[in-house]
């Protein structure tokens, strides 16, 4: 194998491109997403049964459909019609269709919206009724006891599973390679390749660079469930 080349000046700085792409896709999409999510678990727990059908609905196609087939049709589908295309100089937020990484960006959060929304709804739905029950008891209404009661607990117990979904969304974002012009840490593999035809030194040098940034990750997850789920741990005697 050709190390050497894959350590040249230039092709590290081609994989420092790729991270900073990856990491900014990656961290954006996350915020985007978990704000959406938030959204939607309320309505999706909530009492107005048409909204829950929607958003039902909405989660049902994200996670039954390959997110790649969603990026595609984002960049190609929405980003190449002709009324919109139309409207991407002047009028905004057609504006944003032209640029690859919104695509992209706009595509990872709706897809991450769609199963963090799923998890917090379920955690939501299993707050202990004895939590609610005595949140009435203090006199709080169904928004209070939502805010100050449900919603932390949740929050907290949906972490070890939000931990999965981030580290999958990292990996995700190797497929914003398909959309052109975005230089990813896949990409920036890809065009080594194609410029020294050494592929196993490229995709493992991309490999390693995404098993790096899990670890970080996956401490970093497990040091908050350490933390924030310390109620739960089986008591010491």
């Amino acid at each position: 194998m050709n190390w050497s080349v894959i350590l040249e000046p230039q092709n590290l700085a081609l994989y420092a491109s790729g991270i900073v792409t990856t990491l900014s896709l990656l961290f954006s999409s996350l915020a985007v997403g978990a704000v959406m999510a938030l959204v939607f678990a309320l309505l999706l727990t909530g009492p107005w049964a048409p909204l829950r059908w929607v958003v039902g609905a909405y989660t049902y196609v994200i996670r039954g459909t390959p997110l790649l087939i969603q990026v595609y049709m984002i960049y190609y589908g929405l980003g190449q019609l002709e009324w919109i295309q139309a409207r991407w100089d002047t009028v905004w937020p057609w504006t944003h269709f032209k640029e690859p990484f919104f695509c992209a960006l706009l595509a990872f959060s709706l897809n991450t919206a769609g199963y963090t929304a799923e998890m917090l709804a379920g955690a939501i739905r299993e707050t202990s009724a004895g939590e609610i029950e005595a949140a009435q008891s203090f006199g709080m209404s169904r928004l209070q006891a939502m805010v100050r009661i449900v919603l932390p607990s949740a929050l907290r117990r949906t972490l070890p599973a939000y931990s999965n979904e981030v580290v999958m969304m990292l990996h995700s974002t190797s497929l914003a390679s398909a959309v052109p012009a975005m230089l990813d840490v896949t990409a920036a593999a890809s065009r080594i390749y194609s410029d020294y035809y050494l592929p196993f030194e490229a995709y493992l040098a991309a490999a390693s660079i995404y098993l790096t940034a899990s670890f970080c990750l996956i401490g970093v997850f497990k040091l908050s469930e350490r933390r924030l789920l310390a109620y739960l741990a089986p008591r010491k005697h």
